[in-house]
């Protein structure tokens, strides 16, 4: 069977668009203002929005990976073409 070239890249778009959505519907972990002063102090950031930016950028890349390892464990599990 021969891949196409692409592939790999259309497959990775894809969990990034569900990871997107996923972001859309999961809320992020809403922080205290204590620990939201911590951590500009800490990391040296302008203020609650550069905070919150990076806050929702890890979430969205944390949320993009867990969905891959999901979907490519389900799809080796039960869906693989190889799987007897």
């Amino acid at each position: 069977m021969i891949r196409h070239p692409l592939e790999t890249l259309v497959s990775a778009g894809g969990i990034l668009l569900l990871a997107l959505l996923s972001c859309l519907l999961l809320p992020a972990p809403a922080l205290s203002l204590d620990l939201a002063r911590w951590l500009i102090n800490t990391f040296h950031l302008q203020d609650l929005n550069q905070l919150y930016t990076l806050i929702f950028c890890l979430w969205f890349l944390l949320l993009g990976c867990a969905e891959y390892l999901l979907i490519r464990f389900i799809w080796r599990r039960w869906f693989s073409p190889g799987h007897h």
